[in-house]
């Protein structure tokens, strides 16, 4: 059977299509058949592919923000070439590590990263790729500030919720929704060189 938004051929058993993330209903939700329906409040993104159009539609994902500690500061007492390649190497391997684990980064703001996972592609396992991510990166960044010489740490947040996704969208603007802004407050109160879970 296909999944009843995308047309995707559905794996016997899943929970999630793996082609645009539409929670199916199962057997035991609906009464019958592996496949029934998307769940209440998904848009059927026809437009996406038909008119090059994105449409949006309500997707369970999870978000990661992640920001380097006292960076500012950093930045003031160091050579802006310095700086440059700091930030560099911290944005080539922080998309490295995302990827690794099936997720898509959002957004650079700064020395902050959004990254995000079961858009536009979902996992069953998508909660813990984000956390293993994040502790991927927390451990990742002091190594990248010991080869320049620089003490530094990151934090991060993770939150899986309910958001707005804009299917066909592509990077920033992809997501939105509170629970977008509830992850970047997780972040804000993580301790340095820890991940905050919600």
């Amino acid at each position: 059977m296909g999944c009843p938004t995308c047309g995707a051929p559905i794996v016997p058993g899943a929970r999630f299509c793996g082609n645009c993330g539409t929670r199916l209903a199962t057997a035991d939700d609906a009464g019958a058949g592996t496949v029934a329906k998307p769940t209440e409040g998904a848009a059927v993104a026809h437009g996406a592919a038909a008119g090059g159009t994105s449409a949006t539609e309500r997707r369970v994902v999870n978000v990661l923000f992640a920001d380097l500690v006292g960076f500012t500061t950093i930045s003031a007492s160091r050579d802006p070439e310095t700086i440059r390649e700091l930030q560099s190497r911290y944005f080539e391997r922080t998309r490295e590590i995302v990827g690794r684990y099936g997720g898509v980064v959002e957004k650079f703001i700064g020395d902050a990263v959004m990254a995000l996972w079961g858009a536009p592609t979902a996992h069953e396992d998508d909660a813990e790729r984000a956390v293993r991510a994040a502790l991927d990166l927390v451990e990742m960044v002091p190594v990248i500030g010991r080869a320049m010489d620089i003490d530094l740490q990151l934090r991060a947040g993770v939150l899986t919720g309910e958001a707005a996704v804009s299917v066909g969208s592509e990077s920033e603007g992809m997501v939105t929704g509170d629970m977008v802004n509830t992850a970047s407050r997780l972040q804000s109160a993580a301790s340095p060189g820890t991940v905050l879970v919600g």
